[in-house]
């Protein structure tokens, strides 16, 4: 009796993808599309469908990362989180002081 083979991906925590895309890019990618070709035929406005081209180029995905993720991550460090320094002085002959009070 031979028992069943199951194939899986190398890393299952990866994201599901068809082709260039991401499954779940590739869903709003449909469904815009859909809508864009909709605007295009009813009322003559193109564009829903230069955005839904230009949605597709940015999400192309190669080795896991996207234009789109890149330009997230760019603009959430240069412009929405908050980046804190702080600044300490210290004397040269602080940590000797410290060890002479605590004789």
């Amino acid at each position: 009796m031979m028992g069943k083979q199951y194939i899986y991906p190398a890393d299952l925590k990866s994201e599901p993808k068809l082709w260039l895309w991401n499954l779940k890019d590739l869903a709003a990618l449909g469904i815009a599309l859909i809508l864009s070709v909709l605007a295009l035929t009813q009322i003559h406005f193109n564009l829903p469908l230069v955005g839904t081209m230009v949605f597709g180029i940015l999400t192309i995905r190669a080795d896991d990362q996207s234009v789109l993720d890149f330009l997230k991550r760019a603009v959430r460090f240069f412009l929405t989180d908050s980046q804190v320094f702080y600044w300490q002085e210290k004397s040269v002959g602080e940590h000797d002081r410290r060890e002479a009070m605590n004789k």
